[in-house]
């Protein structure tokens, strides 16, 4: 029996619309394949013909006994390129480097670019390769930080000024600057207070050197010393009191920064360890062993060595018939030997108990000509005062720094004890 099936008329249009559709996207997906290959295609020629060149630096710190060649031939600088340099470098400004200085080397790829040679944080020299070489001076000027900080003394001075902050070089500075009128081991007492203004020089947000002291004034035992940073004759900067006479004298009251009393000059004592009287005729400075000892005036070594009960000592002369003996060290600075100069401030040894001592401690005599002086009470010569012609500009800096500092003391959480 046969069938024939006639065709729906009614439904005919929806079968060609699914046909049509069904063409569409299969040209579509087609399309869409063939398309993302070409796009993988291109990318993977891009990436095989483009070359990258990636920058790079290498940093050099230079070190003792180094020289520029040497340098530059480990950073494979051309020697084409040595040599247009060095002709450009007439003044050997660049030539002359010292142990610290830095240098870098930027690379493009392989091709050196620049060479940076940093001297200081104020001084750096850029030379420049490409296109031709050429040399750059670059100077930094510094932002200066002013600060005022004030303390009461409780126990010591360190102390003190540890507890507000100060930085340690300032707080040693400070002792330094009043050490000829002062002695900070036994003048000092619970109540004495003090007040200084500094400034401290920042290169993009780092400090590059210490602080240096501005103005700065002391009360000691009710008596107030002051002192003015100026021009100095021989040096950067000297400081000066209110009417220009200068703080710096022949020498320093103490040949310890922080230390105390333990024996004062006295020529009726008895010795702890005979046991019987015996002059002291010195100053006798309990410290640690290993704390530094400076020389607390200018002057040649006279000797150095083992001197009997006073262990290893140092014998100095200074002008005017003056020496000064430094006992009972641990050890010398090694530098120095018979006949070397030294200067006031110097390291010359550190405190140890050599000899005939019973702990550590520096024993100290002021001598002029045969006779042994009290180093405590001794009136010690100033250095020259200011010029009258520099007077006037000196009072008109005087005035600017005491302006600032009664302005920044209104913030200063120790301001009551400064009315």
């Amino acid at each position: 029996m046969a069938f024939s099936i006639k065709p729906n008329i009614k439904i005919l249009p929806y079968v060609v619309m699914a046909l049509f559709s069904s063409l569409i996207i299969f040209d579509s997906a087609l399309e869409g394949e063939t398309k993302g290959q070409e796009v993988i295609i291109e990318t993977i020629e891009a990436m095989e013909t483009k070359s990258v060149n990636i920058q790079s630096k290498d940093i050099h710190i230079v070190q003792e006994g180094e020289n520029l060649d040497v340098i530059f031939e480990k950073y494979a600088v051309p020697k084409n390129s040595r040599y247009k340099i060095y002709r450009k470098d007439s003044k050997g400004s660049i030539k002359n480097i010292q142990p610290g200085n830095r240098l870098e080397f930027t690379f493009n790829g392989k091709d050196l670019q620049t060479i940076d040679i940093v001297k200081s944080p104020f001084l750096t020299y850029q030379i420049n390769i490409f296109p031709e070489i050429a040399i750059e001076k670059i100077e930094k000027l510094p932002e200066q930080i002013t600060l005022l900080k004030s303390g009461i003394i409780q126990s010591s001075f360190y102390l003190a000024g540890l507890k507000e902050a100060i930085p340690e070089s300032v707080i040693m500075d400070l002792a330094y600057i009043f050490g000829w009128d002062i002695d900070f081991i036994f003048d000092i007492r619970e109540g004495d207070k003090f007040m200084l203004l500094y400034e401290t020089p920042f290169i993009d947000g780092i400090k590059v050197e210490n602080g240096s002291i501005l103005f700065a004034e002391f009360y000691n035992q009710n008596k107030k010393y002051t002192a003015i940073r100026y021009e100095g004759k021989s040096k950067k900067w000297a400081y000066f009191d209110e009417n220009g006479d200068s703080l710096e004298k022949a020498f320093l009251r103490a040949p310890l920064n922080f230390a105390y009393v333990s024996s004062h000059f006295n020529p009726n004592r008895r010795h702890p360890i005979l046991n019987k009287i015996r002059a002291h005729n010195g100053v006798d400075y309990a410290a640690k062993r290993g704390t530094p000892i400076m020389a607390t005036g200018e002057g040649v070594i006279e000797s150095i060595g083992w001197k009997g009960g006073y262990g290893r000592s140092i014998v100095i002369r200074h002008g005017g018939d003056i020496t000064t003996l430094y006992a009972h060290m641990n050890k010398y600075n090694p530098a120095l030997s018979k006949g070397s100069k030294v200067k006031q401030g110097q390291t010359i040894g550190y405190v140890g108990d050599s000899g005939l001592a019973t702990a550590p401690h520096l024993h100290y005599e002021f001598r002029i000509g045969d006779k042994r002086t009290d180093p405590l009470k001794v009136a010690l010569p100033s250095a020259s005062p200011l010029r009258k012609s520099e007077l006037k500009d000196f009072q008109r800096i005087q005035s600017s720094y005491k302006i600032l500092s009664n302005k920044l003391l209104l913030k200063d959480p120790n301001e009551e004890f400064f009315q």
